[in-house]
Parts: structure tokens; C-alpha cells; sequence
């Protein structure tokens, strides 16, 4: 029942922001189908990312199986694939041939560098995207190294996040034209597209280039990370000035250097004191004095830890699947609501098939010709 239902997607089997965004789709309601590569690794239940969708595997080195794929593509809305400029040509299956195809499909394509420029046929990850843009030379301690945030701002963020988005906007546009095209989701453009708070401010001046050393990565006192006396963690993030006093009244502060909250000059003085009072208790302690206040305060949670948290246990931001505790769909539906179709799915050949309509016949004669 989610707002994508009856959206049919064909995913080209990759890695990272591809199955993401496919896990998307469906998440949303849509039919996705992945297409593997016949004789390669099956994901395992715990890949979550490869979760809601059936799965084919195809030699795509038969002629058989390009006819597959292409009648497939006839069928879809959208079509996923994320390999280097080029790779889905030499399958048979690039954007020219699926849009001659089908004219109204929505064909995205997710690289780290794009389709164009010096770059587009090199190999990258996550972290030498955000390298590229700027993002990561912003992240991390002053003095320090940059610290790469996991993979969630090149691969996620400024990947998957952006393709899907894409896809969506040229299936609406399709409906009123008639015509699918292309979408170029780089995850350089992404993340710099992310960064487009940081790069106006930095425009203005309010933003300088030292990392740690600013408003929002970790430079202000009270916009940052302390450890508690058991060796653990919280986040405060007191910026306006009615949490900031919060922040205040809470820890017990009458200090009158804190009242110069604005004072970039003093906000190095003033974290290694507010470091002093949070080492005073325990994480457990703080969350007993911060409860109810507007003072922007979280305990830093573990994985395990924010599995179980009230508020997330509240909101079933968790559902279990298959015995797999994983993230539940988002964002949340008043009247489609999205739901986790299926687990991470084993290939099916004949199911995949026969799901999208192909015959008994035609699923036996791929078979014995070994196209799947």
C-alpha cells in the first residue's frame, strides 16, 4: 500500500547507493526486481539494503538473457544500474538501447564521479567523493585529521538519496510528457549540493576553512560532544539563545564568561570547562538532570543501545524481519503507509519471472538454454 505501489524498477545488482536507493523504491511500495549476476554472491539476510525486492540471476554473456533483461526493461518505470561509464554499453543494455525500448522509462544511473569530466571512469568510494567536494576536509577535531562519517554522506546522502529522488521527479515528468530520460546521479554533485548551507556561509564569512573551528563542527562549546564520568558520551546542541540559558540553569553554570555565548575567541576556554562539569557524572546522571529541558541535549547512543531507546521504541523506528532487527521504512505516511515487502530475498529465477509475466514455457526454454 505505500505511495509507489505499482512502480516497477529494474536494479542491475551493485554495491552500496544502488541497492540502497533500489531499497527505497520498494520500501515505498514499488516491484523491484534485481538482476544478479548469474554464478556471483547472493547477498545475506543481514544486507538489509538488498531487503523488499525478488531477485534473477542472468548470463548476461547469452543472447538469451539480453533478451530477458530487455523485455524486462520494457515492462519497468526505472531502471538502476551503478557501474562505471560504459559497462552497462558493453552488456547490451545501455541508456540508448532500454530507451529505444521504452521511451517512457526513467533509466539512473549512480556513479561517484558522474558520466562526464576527467574523473568519470576512475575508481573512487565514498570517501574520495566527499574529498572532492569539500565536505570532508570540514569534518573532524581541530588540529586533527578529517574523519570520514561512515559512508552516509557520499554513498547515502549524496548518492542513493539524490538517484531516488531523480527518478522519482522524471517518472512524474514522464506522465505529463510522455518521455523517460536519463538520470546522472554523481555522488560529487550530491554531496556538493549537501554542502550548499555551509559553502553560503562560508561566502559571507561566517565560515572559515579550519575545521573544528566553526559553528557546526564541533569549534562552539555548545555545539559539540563531551564525555561523562563513566567514559561515555552526550551532544549538546544550545545554540539559540533560550537553550543556551537552558543549557545554563541545567549543568548549574553561573560562570559570567558563558554569557559571551557569540565570542569565537572564547569558545575554546569554554568547552575544556564545560568538558570539566560533564566529567562530573554519568551519562545516566545527565539524561536525569536534562530530562523535559529544551536545552538540546542526547545522550550518544550505541547501535544496540538506540535500538532500544524509548523514543525509537515508540516511534517503531526498528522492526524485525526474518529475526533481522533492521531500520523501518522512512519517512512515515498518514494514509500509504511503506512497509517492508520481504526480506533480503535468495534468487528465484522462476518467481522473478513469472512476477513480471513470463510464461511457464518461456522460464523452462531460458533454463535450458543456461541464460539463468
Amino acid at each position: 500500500m505505500g505511495p509507489l505501489k505499482g512502480i516497477r524498477i529494474v536494479e542491475f545488482a551493485g554495491l552500496g547507493p544502488g541497492p540502497f536507493a533500489a531499497m527505497l523504491f520498494s520500501d515505498m511500495g514499488a516491484d523491484v526486481l534485481r538482476i544478479d549476476r548469474k554464478g556471483g554472491r547472493v547477498p545475506h539476510k543481514s544486507e538489509i539494503i538488498y531487503r523488499g525486492r525478488r531477485a534473477l540471476a542472468l548470463d548476461m554473456k547469452k543472447p538469451e538473457a539480453l533478451a530477458v533483461a530487455l523485455k524486462l526493461v520494457e515492462r519497468a518505470d526505472g531502471l538502476i544500474e551503478g557501474f562505471r561509464p560504459g559497462v552497462m554499453e558493453r552488456l547490451g543494455v545501455g541508456s540508448e538501447v532500454c530507451l529505444s525500448c521504452n521511451p517512457r522509462l526513467v533509466y539512473g544511473r549512480m556513479t561517484g564521479w558522474g558520466q562526464t569530466g576527467p574523473l568519470a571512469s576512475a575508481a573512487g568510494h565514498d570517501i574520495n567523493y566527499m574529498a572532492l567536494s569539500g565536505a570532508l576536509h570540514a569534518i573532524g577535531e581541530k588540529g586533527h585529521a578529517p574523519v570520514p562519517p561512515l559512508n552516509l554522506v557520499g554513498d547515502f546522502g549524496g548518492g542513493a538519496l539524490y538517484l531516488a529522488f531523480g527518478m522519482v521527479c522524471a517518472m512524474l515528468e514522464a506522465r505529463a510528457s510522455g518521455r523517460g530520460q536519463v538520470i546522472d546521479a554523481a555522488m560529487t554533485d550530491g554531496v556538493i549540493s549537501l554542502m550548499s548551507l555551509f559553502y553560503g556561509l562560508r561566502t559571507v564569512g561566517i565560515w572559515n576553512d579550519t575545521r573544528g573551528d566553526n559553528l557546526l563542527d564541533g569549534g562552539a562549546h555548545f555545539y559539540c560532544t563531551y564525555e561523562t564520568k563513566d567514559g561515555k558520551w552526550i551532544a549538546i546542541g544550545s545554540i539559540e539563545p533560550q537553550f543556551y540559558t537552558a543549557l545554563l540553569e541545567r549543568t548549574g553554570i553561573d560562570d559570567p564568561a558563558f554569557g559571551a555565548q557569540m565570542d569565537r575567541s572564547t569558545w575554546p576556554a569554554l568547552k575544556e570547562k564545560l568538558a570539566a562539569v560533564f566529567k562530573t557524572k554519568t551519562r545516566d546522571e545527565w539524561d536525569a538532570v536534562f530530562a523535559g529541558s529544551d536545552a538540546c541535549y542526547a545522550p550518544v547512543l550505541s547501535m544496540a543501545e538506540a535500538m532500544a531507546h524509548p523514543h525509537n521504541v515508540a516511534r517503531k523506528a526498528f522492526v524485525e524481519v526474518d529475526g533481522i532487527m533492521q531500520p523501518a521504512p522512512a519517512p512515515r505516511f498518514s494514509r500509504t503507509e511503506a512497509l517492508v515487502q520481504s526480506p533480503t530475498a535468495m534468487t528465484d529465477n522462476s518467481a522473478a519471472l513469472s512476477a513480471w509475466g513470463f510464461s511457464d514455457g518461456e522460464i523452462d526454454a531460458l533454463k535450458d538454454s543456461g541464460a539463468i
